[in-house]
């Protein structure tokens, strides 16, 4: 792959993430904030709006608030693999990503 072809592709994948980012209602279900052990990463903003503390650097072994550990994956692979709740703003869009 030529410099000009790779520039092309990191160009597509920040389009692409965007493009998830904007589909995010931040409600937290995919990082547990419905269930008894979420994320210990999870923080809830004054708008009732959660985020990652860590978001960024998020991606790999992280904890819950009750200590166990669990894998961190990109979006897309939890749509691979499980479908979003009902209110997720990926549910509509998810033959799309």
């Amino acid at each position: 792959m030529d410099s000009e072809d790779l520039s092309g592709y990191i160009r597509k994948q920040k389009e692409e993430e965007k493009r998830y980012e904007s589909l995010c209602k931040r409600c937290a279900a995919c990082c547990g904030a419905g269930g008894s052990d979420p994320c210990a990463n999870l923080k809830k903003s004054d708008d009732g709006k959660y985020y990652c503390d860590v978001y960024d650097h998020r991606i790999g072994q992280r904890l819950t608030v009750s200590g166990n550990t669990f894998t961190c994956v990109p979006i897309r692979d939890v749509l691979t693999y499980a479908p979003p709740n009902p209110g997720c703003g990926y549910n509509k869009s998810n033959s799309d990503v």
